[in-house]
């Protein structure tokens, strides 16, 4: 029973630092298309928000080198201050971010710099997660690393869930005008966020000075025995670079583009695709999480019993096999054309504002229109009168939808199910990893395939779906041609060439 305690404590100080890492990696996505114009010019929308996903992404290429960095110092000083480490630089950088100068203020500056600290953003993940899921898995019973570590894998999507909290809280209670907190938020507000982390990283800073190291790296260290050139051991010898190989080819890069794509792909396609209200398209996904959190633990834990490999590899065949006509669902639940429409509500205004210094004018259209589920659409389309010409430019239209509660609960439900093909590949694939490498070298042959897929196969996936569905327009379901493809061979290869033993070392 003692143990059992010790355990739990150790879960509890290790997933509320990896938690608050995640909230502050994940802000910066959950607020992309804010930070969009704040960073970047804002004469082109779309070329900003692929430049802001971009700047996200970049956060994720470089995490395999802090696995590299940390992985190393982790097998040679210790896994607890190693993760220490990773936590003041994650926090400090998140904290900086939301002090940056907009675009308007100092040009080009302001990107490079969040760019920056991006990249240093990255870097601490990359020496976090192995840290903290070693760690967990050097204190929990082999026939239960499972249970323990699935504990461990829902602060990725807890750390998700915080955020898109926090930003919903903080837009609401800047005015009681929604107008006037809206506008507010994405003017400075959006900054309250950022400038949180900062307290959350004090506390845990606190609670992991606490902890001990863990008791196999302890008893390495004591007999002599830790590795005094981890890379080299990693990566030099042809069977543990095997080992590492199959991990990223057989497990890391399906699990990440399935993460990627039944969270932050699912959030942008319903915002920027399916035209779904700021507050409402994190809603869904909020209440998705909600409810499918309980599932890492379930999949984690069932894992310790039939082992790890058939679980994740379903998840992955699931995802492969099912999202397109997922997110046709979605789309289709979002198309107005295929709703009843209440003519009688709808109103349409017009105005003209003059262009100072000029006989031309900007019109403005905006369009309320009422259906029969409950549906609202809400379009604004601006365009130019040029008055010499008596000649309208193409305009340029925005379109929300606030959804009525059937059509807004289905799309929470098809979420839901992405977000249980997410535990099905995540919850397991910690004790997984750990499994798979020998003590003295666990933090450093671990963390590079985890960050490798995770990062570089799974961080891409918005960035390069949404990159599709701007190059192939006539598809809005072409930017699921990436993960499912890099998922159908992760299936292949694990199937093929994946172990499903329980424990190794």
């Amino acid at each position: 029973m003692k143990k059992e305690k010790g355990i739990w404590k150790v879960i509890t100080a290790s997933s509320l630092g990896t938690l608050i890492e995640w909230y502050d990696f994940y802000i910066f996505g959950s607020l992309a298309t804010v930070i969009a114009g704040q960073f970047f010019p804002k004469t082109n929308p779309t070329a900003a928000l692929l430049s802001t996903l971009a700047t996200f992404a970049a956060g994720f290429i470089v995490r395999p080198f802090g696995a590299l960095v940390f992985g190393r110092l982790g097998d040679i000083v210790g896994r607890k201050y190693t993760f220490l480490l990773t936590l003041v630089l994650m926090g400090g950088s998140t904290f900086a971010i939301g002090l940056v100068p907009s675009y308007e203020s100092i040009g080009f500056a302001a990107p490079v710099i969040v760019l920056l600290l991006r990249l240093l953003q990255g870097l601490a993940l990359g020496g976090e997660y192995g840290g903290a899921a070693t760690y967990v898995a050097e204190h929990a019973p082999k026939e239960r690393r499972g249970y323990f570590t699935s504990w461990i894998q829902t602060t990725a999507t807890l750390g998700l869930f915080v955020s898109l909290g926090v930003i919903l809280i903080t837009r609401h209670a800047l005015d009681d005008d929604p107008q006037a907190s809206i506008a507010k938020f994405n003017d400075w507000g959006w900054r309250i966020p950022f400038l949180l982390s900062i307290v959350l990283v004090i506390v845990s800073i606190y609670i992991r000075l606490k902890m001990q190291e863990s008791p196999l790296f302890s008893q390495l260290k004591a007999e002599g025995k830790t590795a005094t050139n981890p890379l080299k051991e990693s990566f030099g010898h042809k069977a543990n670079l095997k080992m590492v190989l199959l991990a990223l080819f057989g497990a890391t890069m399906g699990q990440g583009v399935v993460w990627y794509t039944g969270q932050f792909y699912a959030q942008s396609f319903l915002e920027n695709v399916c035209k779904i209200d700021f507050d409402q398209s994190r809603t869904i996904l909020i209440w998705a999480i909600l409810f499918g959190t309980p599932f890492f633990v379930f999949f984690g834990h069932w894992s310790d019993k039939v082992g790890r490999k058939w679980i994740m590899l379903a998840g992955m065949f699931l995802a492969v096999v099912t999202y397109k006509p997922l997110f046709q669902q979605l789309l289709q639940l979002s198309d107005v054309e295929q709703k009843t429409e209440i003519t009688e509500e709808r109103t349409e205004q017009t105005t003209l504002q003059p262009i100072a210094g000029s006989t031309d004018s900007v019109r403005t259209i905006e369009i309320h229109q009422s259906y029969t589920d409950g549906t609202q659409l809400h379009v604004i389309a601006k365009d130019t009168l040029y008055d010499d010409y008596n000649k309208y430019t193409k305009p340029i239209v925005q379109q929300t939808k606030q959804l009525g509660s059937g059509v807004y609960w289905k799309m929470v439900a098809i979420v839901f199910v992405m977000i249980i093909y997410v535990t099905m590949v995540y919850g397991p694939i910690a004790a997984f990893l750990v499994e798979l490498f020998p003590t003295r070298i666990r933090y450093t042959s671990m963390s590079l395939p985890y960050h490798i897929g995770n990062g570089v196969f799974g961080g891409l996936t918005p960035f390069i779906a949404t990159l599709l569905t701007t190059i192939y327009t006539g598809d809005p379901l072409v930017g699921l041609m990436y993960p499912i493809i890099i998922a159908g061979v992760c299936v292949l290869v694990g199937a093929i060439y994946l172990s499903n033993r329980k424990t190794i070392h």
